[in-house]
């Protein structure tokens, strides 16, 4: 893996959703031997003003893939 995430989980707390999420994206993530971080949205300003109502929220490259569900086969193509 490097260093630097390719991938980015933006979602926070008690959301079921995000749970979803974070399941997915740590999956396809371990599977391909991506690096991919999760940042809480509600411990950041900036990023609660941005995206607290889109949650979970994935980006691939800084580029937003997928919000409030992800698809791990459409993951798994974004990041080959």
């Amino acid at each position: 893996m490097t260093d630097a995430p390719r991938v980015v989980l933006l979602g926070r707390v008690g959301c079921h959703l995000c749970d979803e999420a974070r399941a997915v994206v740590a999956g396809v993530c371990d599977a391909l031997d991506v690096a991919w971080v999760e940042r809480d949205v509600d411990a950041d300003p900036q990023l609660r003003r941005r995206w607290s109502d889109e949650v979970p929220v994935v980006l691939v490259d800084s580029t937003v893939h997928a919000r409030y569900r992800v698809d791990p086969a459409s993951l798994r193509r974004a990041l080959r």
